[in-house]
């Protein structure tokens, strides 16, 4: 009998499944744990009370290690990270850069100062769209917000964020029809990438295939569904929903990543970008920012083609990712060599997130 729900049992948990849960949660992840110990020298001590609570919680540390085998993801779990201080919601020294920033804002006159692309620009109720300078593909633009504060969003901003993106690809493919694989991202923020504060999302549309990590993903879907003849995005969420790290509200999967690529990953599953899907978007931001007290994070969005391919996108979900990028007022990124060449490490609990996303969503159980 388990009865504690959080990273460091979850090999204990999933033992606990019924048979059918376990053969499920078994086929996509692998869960080890291991333990890595330290002498503490006495000159240490006090400093090591005072920030992870006893010396005893930093000689023995348990490392909980969750592979998924179809995707070849992996996480590295410390629950000892998690001590580290807390960030606030939004600090004096973000306020004064967000201050300053907001001086020389590129983005204050955006159809004077920004490029329109060479059909033209979308306008929404909270946003217009601009080509962008330095592409990363033939067709890639901005989404500029009315409002320059990035973390200053409502449910209709978000919405009207979203349906402007999707006006901005048709309109793109219109274009070029050979363009039919959608994609956006939102870098809130330094230490997401953003290289300007004001309130942006960027947008693509790609030509030929959709790009290297969506490509890959498609294929680990087909090949899960070759070998066990079921819905990999489907059985993903049932394995997560089998754990207690994943919740569903008005026709929207939500799942705790149990392999987050940094801390407090979110997942979200749809089968289609309607109204619901749109406000859950927005449902999980607000989250972030007002309960996690999170002021950057990157978000990505991507949908099945636009248009008939070559190549098979059956089951393939609208699917959008959120994760939590760092303190804008600590010099020190959060990514290193490890996940960039290797596995990634956080200190969050999906469970905690989970139970986190359940409070404020309003969702009971799974």
């Amino acid at each position: 009998m388990v009865t504690k729900l959080d990273i460091t049992h979850l090999k204990d948990i999933v033992a606990a499944l019924p048979a059918e849960e376990k053969a499920r949660f078994q086929r996509i992840y692998a869960v080890n744990t291991t333990e890595g110990s330290l002498c503490i020298p006495p000159t240490m001590e006090d400093w090591v009370t005072q920030q992870f609570g006893s010396v005893a919680a930093v000689t023995h540390q348990q490392i909980v290690r969750v592979a998924n085998g179809v995707t070849v993801d992996e996480t590295l779990f410390n629950p000892l990270r998690g001590f580290r201080p807390t960030q606030g919601k939004e600090s004096a020294n973000l306020k004064t850069q967000l201050a300053r920033a907001s001086i020389k804002d590129l983005f204050a006159n955006p159809e004077a100062n920004t490029p329109a692309d060479s059909f033209g620009r979308v306008k929404g109720k909270y946003c217009i769209t601009a080509s962008n300078v330095a592409k990363y593909d033939s067709l890639h633009s901005i989404v500029i917000f009315n409002d320059f504060h990035p973390l200053h969003f409502s449910r209709e901003q978000i919405i009207d964020y979203l349906d402007t993106a999707i006006k901005w690809a048709r309109q793109a493919r219109a274009s070029k029809p050979e363009a039919k694989y959608f994609f956006l991202i939102w870098n809130c923020l330094w230490p997401a990438g953003a290289s300007i504060c004001h309130g942006h999302a960027q947008v693509m549309l790609a030509q030929e295939r959709h790009y290297a990590r969506i490509e890959r993903l498609r294929q680990a879907a087909l090949g899960y569904h070759r070998r066990y003849g079921a819905n990999y995005f489907d059985d993903l969420f049932q394995a997560h929903r089998s754990v207690g790290c994943a919740m569903e509200k008005e026709g929207v999967r939500i799942m705790a990543h149990l392999t987050p690529f940094k801390d407090n990953e979110v997942v979200l599953l749809g089968d289609a970008l309607n109204r619901s899907f749109k406000a859950r978007v927005y449902e999980i931001l607000a989250c972030f920012r007002d309960r996690l007290g999170v002021t950057s994070f990157n978000f990505s969005l991507v949908t099945p083609p636009l248009a008939e391919t070559e190549e098979d996108w059956t089951g393939f979900p609208v699917m959008a990712r959120l994760v939590e990028r760092g303190n804008p007022d600590s010099g020190v990124s959060d990514i290193g060599g490890m996940e960039i060449y290797a596995a990634s490490v956080v200190s969050s609990d999906p469970f905690e997130l989970a139970w986190q996303l359940r409070e404020y969503l309003g969702v009971n159980g799974g």
